[in-house]
C-alpha cells in the first residue's frame, strides 16, 4: 500500500474520531472552561462611580457669596464714578452684565460641554412626550 492511499483511508477516520471526542464527549467545552479558568481574570462587572451630592451651602459660604456680590457692586459703582455718570447720561452701562466664564485650562481634561455657559438653560424637553404619552403606553403593553 502506498503512502497516498493510506493517507486517503486514514484521514476521514481520524477526522471523525477527533470530531466525536471534541463535540460528543464534551472535551471542547472542558478545554474552553479550563482556558477561561487559567486566565485568572475576575469577571467584568460594570459599576458606576458614586456621585457625590453637592454639599449644602453653609452659613460661611453664603456669607462669602454675599461679600463677593457686594464687592462686585462696589467695583461697578467705582467704575461708573471714575468715568463720570454724565458721560452716559446717567445710564448704568454694567446693568445686567454677568462675569465672563473662566478660560478652560489647556492641560485639564476636555468636557463636551466645557465651553458652554453653566447658566444656559439649554433646550426645554419637558413636553417632548406630552402628546405621545398614550402611544408609548400602548407600545409598552405589547
Amino acid at each position: 500500500m502506498k503512502k497516498n492511499e493510506l493517507k486517503k483511508m486514514l484521514k476521514p477516520l481520524i477526522k471523525e474520531c477527533i470530531r466525536e471526542s471534541l463535540f460528543e464527549e464534551g472535551m471542547l467545552s472542558g478545554l474552553v472552561s479550563e482556558v477561561v479558568r487559567g486566565m485568572g481574570t475576575a469577571p467584568i462587572v460594570e459599576s458606576r462611580p458614586a456621585t457625590a451630592a453637592a454639599p449644602a451651602p453653609t452659613a460661611a459660604t453664603q456669607q462669602i457669596d454675599e461679600a463677593r456680590a457686594q464687592r462686585m457692586k462696589q467695583q461697578r459703582k467705582q467704575l461708573l464714578d471714575s468715568i463720570g455718570r454724565d458721560a452716559f447720561n446717567g445710564v448704568d452701562v454694567f446693568e445686567g452684565v454677568t462675569p465672563a466664564a473662566a478660560e478652560p485650562s489647556r492641560t485639564a481634561g476636555h468636557s463636551p460641554l466645557g465651553d458652554q455657559d453653566p447658566s444656559d438653560p439649554g433646550i426645554d424637553i419637558s413636553n417632548l412626550f406630552a402628546g405621545n404619552g398614550r402611544v408609548w403606553q400602548e407600545l409598552m403593553k405589547k
